[in-house]
Order: C-alpha cells, then structure tokens, then sequence
C-alpha cells in the first residue's frame, strides 16, 4: 500500500480592538481587548485552516468563507469554518496526520489554555490530541504583536492519502 503526504503552511494576523472577544483555539481568553474580525477572528483556527487548505491545494480560507459574506460574519471559526474543512478534505481522500501551530502575542500568556485549544481543534478534525501541538510566544516587544497592537499565528500540517495505483 502507498501513501502520498502533502504538507501545508497557513498564516494569519488579526488587530486587537475594544468591544470584541478574545477568542483562541476555540476557547474564549478573558483579556481587556479582543481581535478584529469577519468571523470571531480566530487566528490560530484560520492559520490551520489555511495549511490545510494549502496542503490539498484548495487555496486559502478567504476563497471558501469570503469576508464579504454575510453568513460568515461574527461566526465560531471551529464549528463553522474548520469543520467544514476537515469534511472536504475526507470527501478527496485525505486524512490529517498532525498539525503544530504556534501563536504570536505579547499578551495575554496563552499556557493556560493551551491543552483545551489542542483539545478542541483536534476534536474537530477527528484526530487524537496527540496530532496537535500549540506553542505560544512572544513578540519580545518587537512588531505589531511586540506592541499589543495584534496576533498572529503560524500552523504547519501534514495530510496523507492511499494512493489509487
């Protein structure tokens, strides 16, 4: 039996603003500020959405769930968007192997939540927790995220399939 693998990169950065929740991984952080988006401005979501999107050469989350749509606004990123991948992916024959993901934000620390946000996106892409790892880090004062003015994630993945020979 032969297997092809396919590896993915997705990134993505959202601002933080007042008057928004501060939602990461799937799991609501209580902070001052939260970040500004169409959706709930997952960042560490839409940065596994689009590696896996990438890995399967589906494009980009922008493509699939369009900003100027309105039945995307103010949507959950996990229930909504990434489940909604991971049921793409299987219909082509893909299943996930693992994804690592790490978020970029001076504040707040992210350590306390971490498990629950490997917990949550690994529930939703049908895979053991154990195929999800999450780091958190700082800007270390440096750019946009140094500054608190952002988050950013980066998330690689990677994706397998027998082979139809």
């Amino acid at each position: 039996m032969a297997y092809s693998f396919r590896i993915g990169h997705g990134y993505d950065v959202h601002r933080l603003v007042e008057g928004r929740r501060l939602i990461m991984g799937g799991v609501e952080i209580p902070f001052e500020t939260g970040l500004l988006g169409h959706s709930d401005a997952d960042v560490l979501v839409h940065a596994v959405c689009d590696a896996l999107l990438g890995a399967a050469k589906l494009r980009d989350i922008g493509a699939l769930f369009p900003d100027t749509d309105p039945q995307y606004e103010n949507v959950d990123s996990i229930d909504k968007l990434l489940s909604r991948i991971v049921v793409l992916l299987k219909g082509l024959g893909y299943q996930i192997g693992n994804i690592d993901a790490t978020v970029i934000a001076q504040a707040p620390k992210m350590s306390p939540y971490i498990d629950q946000m490997c917990r949550n996106i690994a529930k939703c892409c049908r895979i053991g927790e154990d195929c999800v790892s999450v780091k958190a880090t700082t800007g270390e004062g440096l750019g946009f995220s140094g500054r608190g003015e952002g988050i950013a994630a980066h998330a690689v993945c990677l994706l397998y399939r027998e082979d139809e020979r």
